[in-house]
């Protein structure tokens, strides 16, 4: 009787540290459950409404929820699929993930809002996002943090190993009624804070510190990763009319392909690429999320009851 009480003694606490772990993992997966299906309605809100202010209204409010569900101890490991209004993308040694989304203005411009979440196994540590876009005089060669950031939303992050590790970010950044944009962002870390740009672009005799191609609204544009080949490949883009060089929302892709090559860390530019030897990928094609909104609305039309 001695031994068995000895034992429950023992054992006791374990069960009931254990079970009270259970229960909090249980209540924060319920919270999180809870913050989705609030994020989900009002990231709805905030493409499709035709209401200006009631679009922005929607956006602070997703914002607010978004910061109390990632207070939840262990919110990196959810993945909120269910929220598609936003493009959350993991690094893929799982440091850190990035959430990022826009919001279309009025006059068909589009601000942009997100975070850098790092992976602590607990506690929320974060870096939001500020859009510092139209006050950055020469994005191309600029080096900033996160609150002077080239607004943009992700959709593919590459890490580089050597010489020191960085990570190069694919997105989508949306321009105005006429022309849309997209970007190749570098992103490191100094003292464990985010520093976005780094110049290691060369390309005919200049070095960038961020890639940006501006070309017609009405048109689509190839930007992705070949693991295979070490290789960022795009459209190469032109104007329709060589009169109209300086005009880049009269640009488009001309059916050929440049693109960076990565060489000892620092990005090559190469032309004239042949894509009979590119091999295919699935990387997203960013589809402006406007023109997602009536997609997904025409195949709701269409799909059986």
């Amino acid at each position: 009787m001695i031994k068995k009480a000895l034992l429950i003694t023992i054992l006791l606490p374990l069960y009931l540290n254990s079970f009270a772990q259970h229960s909090d993992e249980s209540s924060n997966i319920r919270d999180l459950h809870s913050y989705e299906d609030s994020l989900t309605f009002l990231g709805k809100k905030f493409i499709n409404d035709d209401n200006d202010l009631e679009r922005k209204n929607a956006n602070y409010a997703f914002i607010k929820t978004l910061v109390n569900a990632l207070k939840i101890p262990n919110s990196f490991l959810y993945p909120f699929d269910s929220v598609k209004s936003v493009s959350i993308v993991n690094s893929p040694d799982n440091r850190f993930r990035i959430i990022s989304w826009p919001i279309a203005n009025e006059d068909g411009s589009y601000r942009f809002y997100g975070t850098i979440q790092i992976n602590t196994g607990g506690n929320l540590v974060m870096y939001p996002l500020n859009d510092y876009s139209p006050l950055i005089k020469n994005p191309e060669d600029s080096v900033t943090d996160n609150k002077k950031w080239f607004g943009a939303e992700y959709y593919k992050i590459i890490p580089i190993y050597t010489p020191k590790l960085y990570y190069v970010l694919l997105g989508w950044k949306g321009n105005t009624v006429k022309s849309t944009k997209k970007v190749i962002e570098i992103l490191s870390f100094k003292d464990n804070k985010p520093v976005l740009g780094m110049p290691i672009f060369d390309c005919n005799g200049k070095t960038r510190s961020r890639i940006i191609f501006e070309y017609t609204r009405q048109a689509s544009m190839l930007l992705r990763y070949v693991p295979e080949q070490n290789l960022i490949v795009f459209d190469h883009l032109s104007p329709p009319d060589p009169k109209l060089k300086n005009d880049h929302s009269t640009y488009g892709p001309d059916l050929s392909y440049d693109g960076y090559r990565e060489k000892n860390g620092r990005w090559v530019y190469v032309d004239n690429l042949d894509m009979r030897n590119i091999p295919e990928s699935r990387d997203e094609q960013y589809v402006d999320p406007k023109k997602q909104a009536l997609i997904d609305k025409a195949a709701a039309k269409g799909s059986p009851q």
